[in-house]
């Protein structure tokens, strides 16, 4: 006796909400895409490390957004009888390459600013001055665009930690800059790279911690499992719950599986539907778990069943 809610009004929300991500994707993939040109060309003219890097973590950038939609398209491909939950994990090996690639970014930075430290370069001032100015403006835009939509899957958290960094760089560029223009300190130049790393990395870390939750199928964030037993076990006529499981599908896609036992009396008054309409609006609304499948038993089974969590 297994149920579960039906989730079509989940996957066209999903849908409908990818199908935003992509659009708002490909704009910031362009202005990316423009503002590491001129970065590029602004770090050999003006010789700037900051602005190299800023543009390095752009590239970085384009290449993550270039994966998240990807990743948005085959996540938005048709369950199959060999994927029944069809490629929503993509978006989740997506924001983990993310991370991974940031993380490696940020390990460059800090390798070639530490160099630069004890072994300054000139740096054309005015010029790094002018180029950063133009990677901020773009940068400002792109991050517009996505922060109405950073919560709305990992994969755009991804892509939206990804411009924040590139807008904070512009923000440190621009200010080492100044520093070199009015002061001639040119180790600001590299200061302003490690800074740019420094800032990027917990964010990739953290990003990099949340994905891997949700691959190896740990319970979604807010939902203690023990919680949830209790609530079940409120019930009218439920008497034990067991082989209780909560994992991530994707992004805003928490699920649940349970054996719930139940006594002989209620099933016979009430039956099962009436029972499985507690059991799921029980984890609804309290949880927020749409996707939840409940194997219904009478007391009288019990001895057949092996439970696993406790003895």
């Amino acid at each position: 006796m297994n149920a579960g809610l039906p989730d079509t009004h989940g996957h066209h929300h999903h849908a409908a909400g990818r199908a935003e991500d992509r659009r708002r994707l490909v704009l910031v993939l362009l202005v990316t895409t423009g503002v590491l040109l001129v970065e590029a060309v602004g770090a050999w003219v003006s010789g700037s490390l900051a602005l190299l890097a800023d543009a390095g973590h752009m590239l970085t950038d384009a290449a993550g957004i270039v994966v998240a939609l990807l990743a948005s398209l085959l996540a938005a491909r048709p369950v199959t009888p060999r994927r029944t939950y069809g490629f929503h994990r993509a978006e989740i090996l997506a924001a983990l390459l993310n991370a991974l690639v940031l993380i490696g970014v940020c390990a460059y930075l800090a390798y070639a600013g530490t160099r630069r430290l004890v072994h300054p370069a000139d740096v054309d001032a005015g010029q790094m001055l002018w180029f950063a100015g133009v990677g901020l403006a773009a940068n400002l835009v792109s991050l517009l665009l996505l922060t109405s939509r950073r919560d709305a899957s990992l994969n755009m958290r991804g892509a939206w930690l990804e411009v924040l960094g590139d807008t904070l760089g512009s923000v440190l560029a621009i200010v080492a800059g100044v520093l070199v223009l009015t002061t001639g300190f040119l180790r600001a130049d590299s200061i302003a790279s490690l800074l740019i790393a420094a800032m990027v990395l917990p964010r990739a870390w953290a990003l990099l911690g949340e994905a891997g939750a949700v691959l190896l199928e740990a319970a979604p964030r807010g939902v203690d499992v023990d919680e949830v037993r209790d609530h079940l076990r409120e019930v009218g006529g439920v008497v034990d719950v067991h082989d209780l499981h909560a994992w991530t599908i994707t992004s805003g896609m928490p699920a649940l599986s349970a054996h719930v036992t139940v006594t002989e009396a209620t099933l016979g008054e009430r039956g099962v539907g009436p029972i499985l309409d507690d059991l799921t609006g029980c984890v609804a609304r309290h949880f927020g778990i749409d996707h939840a499948t409940f194997q219904v038993e009478p007391e009288s089974h019990r001895d057949h069943e092996h439970d696993t969590e406790h003895p």
